[in-house]
């Protein structure tokens, strides 16, 4: 779908029209090449530019929107494909794109209005239709989903592409025999299409022609040894065979490039079990759970081998929590009942066995399958496959998929050492104040305001203490401890920063009471960064975290919540404040101390101000979204994170990814 949208993308690019001034011109020519070699967060930065310079220009919003939908800002690429049909409303291009990204957010009634919109401007728009059998496929109308890949294929014959969304649909209408000939076909286009063999694998192993299916899975890996889904599909072929060896191997293959993936340590876990190895087994299954704490069928196979272990109160505990999760379980309740038999507790034990009976005999009298958790004939220590209903969030069958990402604030601004002077281009986003400007070229030596650790690893081409000699004293006291901070002598430099601070208001500048201030900075984020590297020693290391769930905490490397103490650090932030009131850095530096605080509010209200004080500060509005989405405020924040992402954040667009695109 992607590898569609950057042809079209591209086709565009050689019919937009000629830009009359060369420096719009370039920023053009840099976007556009940005985004054909996948560069999206370079490809932003540059129409970020041309919607400054020009906010009537529709295909400057327009190529900003396809960037961020690649970088799965949803929200983002909406906003600007929006801002293009409104400023062009018979755009065909924003009312398709528009369309997609409706779709990819699940909204198929407005995506369906937007295709009609442009195919209604555009007859002979081809694209459209492709698009439109994609959202068909989704919204489960395979019919209309097949007529409109008939009808792209009609045009465009020799795209692979179309004809693997084609045999899915008829895949899910029943006709394997049409959604075979698909796949053959797609393969006779493209031999070199993995996902081509993957997709006509997985149905020859439904039709148990496990022989044909795990010769696919060969061709495809042969064409691409990463695949990871070739390597577990494999597994799950070799499994079918009894081959458990291969299939250990395979999945183990899997975990080497996504050790996080759920799906592959859950099915381990049941190997691990089914040959004997306990211990093994319990350990992934400890790590699914962990991923996804809300998966009913790994608290109940887990449950399984704590039986096998003769485990029987943590057996007991795990099917009290499947229960929870899912209340109709029978078979939970029945297992339950044989524990709490096994623990002499009868009484327990017989009510556990009548209210598995009493949902066995109501699942019976429905036959729904929407009960299929009472259904004691189904086996729920099965392996999990990507079936073909891909396209439904079925309960029992959903893909897990994680990969494990530390979520961090954006780190503290400081007035730091440089070796070099920054190069300053027009239209950057560069902060500008009077008293910052001022210090900065008042100082004998490179100096400049960031929050990025690598001016900490760069040597220093000065001589701190020479260059220091006809300051005030109050000047070269501070520039010793940002040179003892960059050789991480973090004790000589906080007494530096003391002795700053008492000299400021003495030395006789009539800035002094304001320098004082930006001594004060440094000071207080040295003293919150004194905390974080003490508690490294004892590998305790405090970050903002997020979990699976999207909660965020204060969490150590050891598991153990512990509550640090940034109150001094935080008073001095906020002297800083009470001298010079309108830096955003000190606002940022408060909210970040506010959030480790567990002072929440408080610290969206200090990002807010230094968004108030300095809108293009990206990482203010990335660590006002984190906190907004661990208070449950997920719009909010997933707004502000698409803001930062287009502010020059990149990490934005992985947290974006995890926690805001199923809106």
């Amino acid at each position: 779908m992607k590898r569609f949208l950057l042809a079209v993308l591209l086709v565009m690019a050689t019919i937009m029209p000629v830009r009359a001034q060369y420096d719009r011109d370039v920023f053009y020519f840099r976007g556009r090449s940005a985004l054909a070699d996948g560069k999206y967060a370079a490809a932003i930065e540059q129409f970020n530019i041309l919607t400054r310079l020009d906010t009537t220009d529709y295909w400057s919003f327009f190529f900003r929107g396809i960037a961020k939908y690649n970088l799965g800002d949803i929200r983002g690429a909406q906003t600007d494909f929006d801002n293009s049909v409104r400023l062009n409303p018979v755009f065909t291009n924003g009312y398709h794109y528009r369309a997609i990204t409706l779709s990819r957010a699940g909204h198929y009634e407005e995506a369906f209005k937007d295709f009609d919109r442009a195919i209604e401007l555009r007859p002979g728009y081809d694209g459209v239709y492709f698009s439109r059998g994609v959202t068909f496929f989704l919204a489960q109308q395979f019919d209309k989903a097949i007529a409109d890949f008939d009808h792209y294929i009609r045009k465009e014959p020799r795209d692979p592409s179309a004809y693997l969304n084609r045999g899915a649909s008829y895949l899910f209408l029943g006709d394997t025999l049409k959604a075979i000939n698909d796949y053959n076909r797609a393969i006779k286009i493209d031999r070199f299409e993995p996902e081509s063999y993957i997709r006509r694998g997985r149905l020859y192993a439904e039709q148990k022609k496990y022989d044909e299916a795990i010769a696919d899975m060969d061709m495809a890996i042969d064409i691409d040894r990463y695949n990871t889904l070739a390597y577990f599909n494999r597994a799950l072929m070799y499994y079918e065979k009894h081959d458990y060896n291969a299939a250990m191997a395979d999945l183990n293959r899997v975990l080497e490039d996504e050790p996080g993936n759920a799906l592959t340590l859950y099915n381990r876990s049941l190997i691990n079990a089914q040959v004997g190895n306990y211990e093994e087994a319990l350990a992934d299954m400890d790590r699914v759970i962990n991923i996804n704490p809300n998966n009913v069928l790994a608290y109940f196979n887990r449950a399984s081998f704590f039986i096998e272990m003769e485990k029987w109160q943590d057996a007991l505990e795990d099917y009290d929590r499947a229960i929870e999760l899912y209340p109709d379980f029978a078979k939970a309740y029945m297992n339950r009942s044989y524990v709490n038999n096994m623990l002499g507790r009868t009484r327990a034990s017989k009510a556990d066995y009548d209210t598995a009976q009493a949902k066995i005999r109501e699942y019976r009298a429905r036959n729904a399958s929407g009960a299929s958790f009472a259904d004691t004939t189904q086996k729920y220590s099965s392996l999990l496959a990507l079936d073909a209903e891909f396209a439904k969030k079925d309960f029992d069958n959903e893909l897990l998929q994680h990969r494990d990402i530390d979520i961090r604030l954006r780190p503290l601004y400081r007035f730091a050492l440089k070796s070099e002077k920054d190069n300053v281009y027009a239209l950057q986003n560069r902060y500008e104040h009077s008293l910052v400007d001022r210090f900065i070229g008042d100082s004998p030596v490179p100096v400049t305001v960031s929050n990025s650790d690598s001016l900490l690893r760069r040597p220093l081409l000065v001589d701190v203490a020479a260059s220091s000699e006809s300051v005030s004293e109050a000047r070269r006291r501070f520039l010793m401890g940002m040179e003892n901070v960059h050789n991480r002598q973090f004790s000589a430099a906080l007494t530096d920063f003391d002795a700053a601070v008492k000299e400021a208001e003495a030395d006789g500048d009539r800035y002094g009471k304001y320098y004082k201030a930006f001594y004060l900075m440094n000071r207080g984020v040295l003293r919150a960064e004194m905390i974080d590297f003490i508690a490294s020693i004892s590998s305790n290391v405090q970050t903002l975290t997020m979990d699976d769930a999207g909660t965020t905490r204060a969490r150590v490397s050891d598991q153990v919540d512990r509550t640090y103490d940034y109150s001094e650090a935080i008073e001095d932030l906020e002297s800083a404040i009470q001298e010079v009131p309108d830096v955003p850095y000190l606002y940022f530096n408060l909210g970040n101390l506010n959030c480790l605080s567990s002072q929440l509010v408080n610290s969206i209200e200090n990002y807010t101000r230094a968004i108030e004080l300095y809108p293009m500060m990206g990482d203010a509005y990335f660590n006002r979204g984190l906190v907004q989405i661990y208070l449950k405020d997920k719009e909010k924040g997933c707004i502000d994170l698409s803001r930062a992402g287009e502010l020059g954040v990149g990490d934005a667009y992985s947290v974006i990814s995890k926690y805001c695109e199923d809106d």
